[in-house]
């Protein structure tokens, strides 16, 4: 798995490719949590790029939605498709985290 991040709109837009499970996700985990440490409290994560996402991927969303939400920031999601929002869908993860069709629209109604 690759991610790379960037600013925009003051928004901290993590771009996530290839894989998120067992053997990836916590350093995607570890590296999002030094971000937030940083000061980034608004994040958007971009999966048009992930292929994959394991339970053990959920459970780093979920963690990383928490720190967040402790720091007073806030969480979005968009570019789901395929099997990874099969997985968000069946998790129910959309049910309590915004998720958006692209970047663009996360970044406008992303925070609230």
């Amino acid at each position: 798995m690759k991610f790379v991040s960037y600013q925009e709109k003051g928004f901290l837009v993590v771009k996530v490719e290839g894989r998120m499970d067992i053997a990836s996700s916590p350093e995607f985990e570890k590296s999002c949590a030094t971000l937030i440490e940083q000061g980034h409290q608004r994040f958007v994560i971009d999966f048009s790029g992930l292929e994959y996402i394991s339970s053990a991927g959920l459970r780093s969303i979920l963690a990383i939605a928490k720190k967040l939400k402790g720091a007073g920031g806030s969480l979005s999601l968009c570019s789901l498709t395929g099997l990874v929002k099969e997985v968000f869908d069946l998790s129910g993860f959309d049910n309590f985290l915004p998720v958006f069709a692209d970047v663009e629209q996360a970044l406008a109604g992303g925070g609230k």
